[in-house]
């Protein structure tokens, strides 16, 4: 059976926030959505957490990663800015690249994690003696 590694990556920029998945995921929604409200939605997130989350962004970088539009006939919207695709895009290059190196690096170590025979896969529980 073959064991994945799943490393989960968080930039901290000094003195700034931290972009990291739940961000990225963010705006991957806001890309698909065209919304702030429906990405909220499609994430399972409140609509003043993506808020908050889009609003921290705008003190990291110097260029907005997103761009409001006013409500109107067909109602307002939010889109990425050429910035805020180029930080989704890198981001996910980034991670892809960081697990292909992990996958490496641990394939020893993967090989030595013992699975149970079980239908769902899980691990047996660790058990200590006390003396």
């Amino acid at each position: 059976m073959a064991h994945s590694t799943v490393i989960r990556i968080e930039i901290e920029f000094a003195m700034h926030p931290e972009v990291g998945p739940g961000k990225i995921s963010l705006l991957e929604a806001i890309r698909t959505s065209g919304s702030l409200s429906q990405a909220a939605r499609d994430l399972g997130v409140s609509y003043r957490h993506a808020w908050l989350l889009i609003d921290s962004l705008k003190f990291t970088f110097r260029e907005p990663v997103t761009l409001a539009t006013r409500g109107g006939r067909g109602g307002g919207g939010v889109a990425l800015t050429r910035f805020g695709e180029s930080l989704v895009v890198t981001y996910r290059a980034l991670e892809r690249e960081i697990s292909e190196l992990a996958a490496r690096r641990l394939r020893r170590i993967n090989s030595m994690i013992e699975r149970s025979e079980g239908s769902l896969g899980v691990r047996r529980p660790l058990t200590f003696k006390r003396n």
